[in-house]
């Protein structure tokens, strides 16, 4: 963790020492009272937190919040086909790391239905895998995820003056590397190991959507969005 992270602060607050934050501070940073650690208020802004009170079950700490200018999220949409939830633990985490402000979860026609049900979602478990990335980057921008039943539905959550990238290595397409980005926000769509369909190619073009790729060689959904997000975000400037 580079940055804990809270649904809500004050001046004075008391964490449980049962919290993973709370033993993070306290076997891990070694904290003890009167020192100092970065935290923040999600999707608000971070500041410095200093420990006030060690007791045998709670932490006591105050909190002074000194930048909103950490909340903000890149102008990013990951549109991204459901996959096995493990692998999409590492999608999750790796995309709100790299700042992208929404995440579509889509169940496409090659992928298996059964994903969308995952206990990753039924649980919740996926807000702490969100909140785990946005710890690793040291910000308090946690992305937005919706779901999508099909990549048509998916099409009325995307923003109507987004620029619109998605990457098949079946089409001719471009190099995304060499893409050339015209609107201040992107909508990014990556597909699942079995790929897209031709159903799917030919919704993408008639909703705008451009192709390109990460060259010919097929990769794993996780890496092709990490890879992906990354290559966009150099080309719009903001790596």
């Amino acid at each position: 963790m580079n940055i804990i992270l809270f649904e809500a602060l004050s001046a004075q607050n008391e964490l449980s020492m049962q919290d993973p934050r709370a033993q993070h501070i306290c076997k891990i940073l070694r904290l003890k009272e009167g020192e100092r650690f970065q935290a923040g208020i999600i999707n608000v802004g971070q500041g410095t937190a200093t420990l006030t009170a060690l007791k045998n079950d709670s932490i006591l700490f105050d909190f002074v919040m000194e930048d909103t200018q950490s909340a903000h999220l890149y102008p990013v949409t990951l549109l991204v086909s459901q996959v096995r939830p493990i692998c999409m633990r590492r999608i999750l985490r790796e995309a709100v790391s790299l700042g992208v402000q929404k995440i579509i979860l889509c169940t496409t026609q090659t992928g298996e239905k059964s994903y969308a049900q995952a206990t990753l979602y039924t649980s919740g478990e996926y807000h702490s895998i969100l909140l785990d990335g946005a710890m690793q980057s040291g910000k308090c921008g946690v992305s937005e995820v919706q779901f999508a039943s099909s990549v048509a539905t998916a099409m009325s959550q995307l923003d109507e003056n987004s620029q619109r990238i998605v990457l098949d290595n079946v089409r001719e397409s471009t190099s995304l590397a060499r893409a050339s980005i015209t609107a201040s926000s992107v909508v990014l769509a990556i597909g699942g190991e079995r790929g897209f369909t031709d159903d799917e190619r030919t919704t993408f073009d008639r909703n705008g959507f451009s192709f390109a790729s990460l060259g010919s060689r097929i990769l794993r959904t996780e890496t092709a969005c990490s890879a992906g997000l990354a290559v966009l975000l150099g080309r719009m400037g903001l790596l």
